[in-house]
C-alpha cells in the first residue's frame, strides 16, 4: 500500500518506527552527540562503511556512530525529503547557505571554470563573485534571455571550457522571476563533459520548493533548497538541502562531514513537522499570490508585475514555464512607479504584510532586493539583472487574499502623501 501512496501521504510515517521510539507517534529528538554501539565488531562494521573501506553489503545500513555522520532525526529527514524529487539520496544543511557553499567548494577546484546563471540569491553571488575567486576559480554569468547557442559560445569565447566543472542555476531567478531553461544546461553541461571530467548541473529550486518542479527530472545532477523557505516554512529555522543520485550525495556528505554543517537534531525535527503540512501551505499561498499578482497588474501605481502566471503564451519564457513547473508559484515581484522613495514609501506602509527578508513561509513578506538582499551587487549589475530601485518582492503567505490586497491598496495609495512628506 505505502509504495503506491503520494508524498503527502508519506510525508506523516515514511522512514519512521514507532515501535523503536516508545511507540511515540512522532519522532522523538535525538539530542545526543554519540550512540552506543553493541559490540566492538559492530563499531568497527559502522566505521569501515563511513569511510568507506569497503562496499556496503546487500540490505546493509550504515549505523548510528555520532550526530555529525549520521542521527536519526537527520535520517528520517533525507529520506522524506527524497520522496517529492524521487531522489536517491538527500543531505540536510545547517543552511541554505551552507548547502550552496559545501556544493561549490566540493565540485569546484583551483583553475576550474563555473558557468552560473543571473541574477541569483545575494549570498550566493557574493560568493562565487568574490570568495571563489581567491581560490583560483573562474567564473562566468549568463542570464535567462541567453539561448543554448549563446551559452555554447561564451564557455568557449572564455578560453576555459576544457575547465568547465559545473554549471549553476538558480531557477525561477531571485528576484526577478526569470527562468533558465534546465533541459538546454544539461545538454550544455553533456556537450562538453568528458568521460574523465564530467561537466555536472546543479539547479537552486528554492523558489518552488519541492512541489511545484523537480530538476532532477530535467537532467540535474543535484538540486538545492534554502529549507529555510517553504521547506520550513514557519520562519523559526534555518537549514538547507541538497539532493540527487548516490553517488554524488557520497561526495556532498563526505565533505559535509568533516565541514561538521549538518542540520542539527532539532532543526531536521522542526522540518519533519513542516513536511506534514508543505503541500497544503504551499497550494494555498498559491492561490493568494494569483489573486494578488491579478490586483496588483491593474493597479495604477504599479509600473510591472514580475509573475509567472502572466507570462504571455508564445514566448520563450512560456514554454520553459511549461515545460519545468507545475504552478506559478507563490513568489513575485513588482516595481512601483517612481524609484527608491516610492519603494520605501509602500514597504513603510505596510501593516499586515511584514518588512523582512527572506520567502517561503506562512506570514507575508515584502522586502527592497536593490538595498537589501542583493545590496552586495555592483549598481552595473544591478541594472542588466532587471533589480531597479522601485522594486519590491513579495513573498505570499496563508493569509487572507482580500486582506492582503487591502494592506497593498491601502500602502500603495499613501504613496503620493508619504513621499511629500519625506
Amino acid at each position: 500500500m505505502k509504495e503506491h501512496c503520494r508524498p503527502e501521504s508519506l510525508m506523516m510515517t515514511h522512514g519512521y518506527k514507532p515501535e523503536l521510539s516508545e511507540g511515540a507517534i512522532k519522532p522523538p529528538i535525538f539530542q545526543t552527540s554519540t550512540f552506543v554501539f553493541k559490540t566492538a565488531e559492530e563499531g568497527k562494521a559502522y566505521f569501515e562503511l563511513a569511510y568507506g573501506l569497503r562496499e556496503q553489503e546487500q540490505n546493509e545500513e550504515l549505523g548510528l556512530i555520532y550526530s555529525r555522520l549520521n542521527n536519526p532525526n537527520l535520517e528520517i529527514l533525507e529520506n522524506r525529503l527524497c520522496l517529492w524529487d524521487k531522489a536517491e539520496d538527500c543531505a540536510a544543511f545547517e543552511s541554505g547557505m551552507s548547502a550552496i557553499s559545501t556544493v561549490l567548494l566540493e565540485y569546484l577546484k583551483p583553475g576550474d571554470l563555473l558557468v552560473y546563471s543571473s541574477p541569483t540569491y545575494g549570498g550566493t553571488d557574493h560568493f562565487i563573485e568574490h570568495f571563489l575567486p581567491e581560490l583560483g576559480v573562474h567564473s562566468i554569468g549568463f542570464s535567462h534571455e541567453h539561448t543554448e547557442t549563446d551559452l555554447m559560445q561564451l564557455i568557449e569565447q572564455s578560453g576555459k571550457a576544457d575547465r568547465l566543472a559545473l554549471i549553476y542555476i538558480e531557477t525561477p531567478a531571485n528576484p526577478t522571476n526569470g527562468l533558465i531553461d534546465i533541459e538546454m544546461c544539461s545538454k550544455v553541461a553533456r556537450h562538453f563533459s568528458k568521460e574523465e571530467r564530467p561537466v555536472k548541473l546543479a539547479v537552486d529550486n528554492t523558489y518552488m520548493g519541492p512541489l511545484w518542479s523537480h530538476p532532477l527530472q530535467l537532467g540535474a545532477d543535484l538540486v538545492i533548497y534554502s529549507a529555510t523557505k517553504y521547506i520550513g516554512g514557519h520562519s523559526d529555522l534555518i537549514a538547507g538541502a541538497v539532493l540527487g543520485n548516490a553517488e554524488e550525495l557520497k561526495r556532498v556528505k563526505t565533505l559535509r562531514t568533516f565541514l561538521g554543517n549538518m542540520a542539527s537534531p532539532h532543526t531536521c525535527w522542526l522540518l519533519l513537522r513542516s513536511l506534514e503540512t508543505l503541500k497544503v501551505r504551499m497550494e494555498q499561498q498559491m492561490r493568494t499570490a494569483a489573486q494578488l499578482a491579478d490586483f496588483l497588474a491593474a493597479h495604477s501605481k504599479v509600473e510591472k508585475v514580475l509573475y509567472l502566471g502572466h507570462l504571455k503564451p508564445g514566448t520563450r519564457a512560456y514554454d520553459i514555464y511549461q515545460r519545468q513547473y507545475s504552478s506559478p508559484g507563490a513568489m513575485l515581484s513588482f516595481e512601483v512607479k517612481g524609484g527608491e522613495k516610492e519603494a520605501f514609501a509602500v514597504l513603510n506602509a505596510l501593516k499586515l504584510v511584514k518588512l523582512a527578508v527572506s520567502l517561503g513561509s506562512t506570514e507575508s513578506l515584502a522586502q527592497h532586493p536593490a538595498s537589501m538582499t542583493h545590496a552586495g551587487i555592483s549598481p552595473e549589475n544591478k541594472q542588466k539583472m532587471g533589480i531597479s530601485d522601485s522594486l519590491i518582492r513579495l513573498s505570499v503567505g496563508v493569509e487572507h487574499y482580500e486582506d492582503l490586497i487591502g494592506d497593498l491598496e491601502q500602502a500603495l495609495n499613501s504613496v503620493p502623501q508619504l513621499v511629500h512628506a519625506l
